[in-house]
């Protein structure tokens, strides 16, 4: 969550902010419910000060008659007392339930605009080939899996349902293959340290990561236990550190891991419902750094480098865009998107979304460092980004290195990754 202040000092300047994200959120009922416990606050600081002096007082009194009179005095004031004390309690309760309502504020630097159509490209890296240059009209996923053998949606939607499929045979092993290298690159190459997370975790962290209240109908949930599938690693990850101080020498951290994902895509209801691109269930590489907030810039570079060069590795054209605030989402105060490109698709796929949510997770999970030893703590600020995600990786890969014929040559960064195997053919397949 933001910080109240912010709210307190600047409720306007806040209002803006939230509606260059197209967002609404309660400012107004925050303001009232803030100055309301404020005020609550310093009727309990007096009238605690006075029962205090009253107390002692009463203990000095050697007429019977005036003490009595103090101690019956006393009893109103330990009456106001507590229903003031429940007053707080029930204004707390109802403030908090509301700033969990306010999405992160886009940093300065975040261009104003009202949704995707109007985000930035900062860059493109590779050029994408026409029909002309490939020989061929190149064939989108959705024929050439089935073709080769690889991609079963029949049987995906006959065991779960629409946005399900079955990988089979070199299908399934270009994915594992694709995740173990993208590890052990940012592993080798990027400092990563690698963790393996749960991925059913309690209610608890999806607040501290920003997935509630917000994105509730989209959470799968075990409700009987109480546990949450999630949908992203940036969930576990958030709050590995949760109701934890750091030292200062010990940051960056920097993680990287590989989750199952699960959503609902109750936002997505229409869209992307041919092949492999949105589906139900997923898994994706995730980098996730916990750094100052002097440093958290310089990070967010670092991991959209780093995602860059897994794409540069794949050989696959590559375009960074910056998202503009109408597209900013809950929790990021900034964001970039890395895509590919997708021949037979016809469009870029994005396959990272790196997000700089400076305090706005750490306040919610209460990950502090402190700067030095005589030092305040003070919020670290979390930074997260995939590095990269599937399906939608496996896709430009097949895609992109698809040949007339239906095979697909392997990218060479992969085949020690895939025992060798340099092309996938459907008579070899499976």
């Amino acid at each position: 969550m933001i910080d109240i202040r912010l709210i307190r000092e600047n409720p306007k300047e806040v209002q803006k902010a939230i509606s260059s994200l197209g967002a609404d959120a309660p400012i107004d009922d925050i303001v009232r419910l803030d100055e309301r416990r404020r005020d609550i606050l310093q009727e309990l600081e007096g009238l605690r000060h006075r029962r205090n002096a009253t107390s002692k007082q009463i203990g000095q009194m050697k007429d019977d008659g005036k003490r009595q009179e103090l101690i019956e005095e006393m009893g109103g004031v330990n009456d106001s007392i507590n229903g003031f004390e429940t007053e707080l309690r029930e204004v707390e309760a109802n403030l908090e339930e509301l700033m969990y309502q306010v999405p992160n504020l886009p940093h300065a630097s975040v261009p104003v605009g009202e949704d995707e159509s109007e985000n930035k490209i900062v860059r493109e890296e590779g050029k994408p080939k026409t029909e002309a240059e490939l020989g061929f009209a190149p064939r989108p996923h959705w024929d050439l899996g089935p073709q080769l053998g690889i991609i079963d949606f029949e049987r995906g939607v006959k065991l779960s349902g629409s946005r399900f499929y079955v990988l089979y045979g070199l299908g399934y092993r270009l994915q594992r293959a694709l995740i173990n290298w993208m590890i052990d690159f940012h592993v080798s190459q990027h400092g990563y340290t690698e963790v393996y997370p749960p991925a059913i975790v309690k209610e608890s962290c999806m607040w501290g990561a920003g997935q509630l209240p917000k994105f509730r109908d989209n959470i799968y949930q075990d409700i009987e236990d109480d546990l949450w599938l999630v949908g992203t690693a940036e969930i576990p990850l958030t709050n590995l550190h949760r109701d934890e101080i750091l030292e200062a020498d010990v940051l960056p951290i920097k993680y990287v891991t590989h989750t199952p994902c699960f959503r609902r895509e109750k936002f997505s209801a229409g869209r992307d419902v041919r092949g492999i691109k949105r589906g139900h269930q997923f898994d994706k590489v995730e980098m996730y750094h916990f750094t100052t907030p002097e440093a958290s810039y310089d990070e967010l570079e670092q991991i959209v480098r780093n995602a860059e060069d897994v794409c540069r590795a794949l050989e696959i054209p590559h375009r960074v865009v910056e998202m503009v605030t109408g597209d900013l989402g809950f929790t990021a105060a900034k964001k970039f998107d890395i895509e590919l490109w997708a021949p037979g698709c016809g469009e870029w796929l994005e396959v990272s979304s790196c997000s700089n949510c400076e305090t706005f997770q750490a306040r919610r999970s209460s990950i502090r460092f402190r700067p030095d030893a005589k030092a305040k703590t003070d919020f670290v600020h979390t930074l997260n980004g995939s590095g990269l995600a599937l399906p939608r990786t496996v896709i430009a890969v097949l895609e992109n290195y698809q040949q007339e014929d239906g095979s697909v040559i392997v990218p060479e960064v992969l085949r020690p990754w895939m025992g060798g195997v340099e092309v996938i053919r459907a008579e070899e397949a499976i």
